[in-house]
């Protein structure tokens, strides 16, 4: 009786250890919860994955696909976001992966959405473009690279830069779709600054 006895104690104290580790790994990767008070994966944690060739190709439209894929470039003055005065943020059309910002956008007058800034650094990426006989700066997203446009340095204060992209590249999401696509941190961005809607603020 007593060596039976034992032997439960000894397994009762395993399975205590074997909890205490599995509450640590948990513990370890802190968790924020959306509005609705459900766990979400952190931001930091968030993957963005380019899907399958295969995939873009039924998931794009031809335009797109040439754009993103192919580095082509749409006609200026002829594609979705030039002209676009709403307020909210533009994700990359493969990935999802947040690009620019509404309160970066600014008129241009090439024909192309144009920003003074990305809206995530971290999301973007810079190479040397030499095709054309010219050399410029070529922009990609990080995660998807996925072609976006080009950076120039003649752009309105205080960057002085201007990422003139593609609107086959981007999407669009407005304000209020942010939480409900899972950009809900974003919109903090938009309470704290004045809304950009006319058309002199293009």
């Amino acid at each position: 009786m007593i060596k039976f006895a034992f032997g439960e104690l000894k397994m009762a104290r395993n399975r205590f250890r074997i909890a205490v580790t599995i509450l640590s790994v948990f513990a370890a990767a802190p968790l924020r919860s959306n509005a609705n008070g459900q766990t979400a994966v952190p931001i930091t944690q968030r993957r963005y994955v380019k899907p399958p060739d295969a995939d873009l190709k039924k998931k794009l439209t031809p335009l797109q696909y040439a754009v993103t894929q192919d580095a082509d470039t749409e006609s200026p003055f002829h594609n979705e976001y030039w002209d676009n005065h709403r307020d909210g943020i533009y994700v990359d059309v493969v990935s999802g992966e947040p690009l620019f910002s509404s309160l970066d956008k600014f008129d241009s007058g090439t024909g192309w959405p144009s920003f003074t800034k990305s809206l995530d650094p971290a999301n973007i990426v810079t190479k040397s473009d030499r095709s054309l006989f010219m050399t410029r700066t070529e922009v990609r997203s990080k995660h998807a690279n996925s072609h976006l446009g080009h950076l120039f340095d003649d752009g309105p204060a205080p960057t002085g830069n201007r990422y003139c992209m593609n609107s086959a590249s981007m999407r669009f999401i407005p304000v209020d779709r942010l939480e409900a696509e899972g950009y809900g941190q974003y919109l903090s961005l938009f309470k704290k600054a004045p809304s950009k809607t006319s058309k002199t603020s293009r």
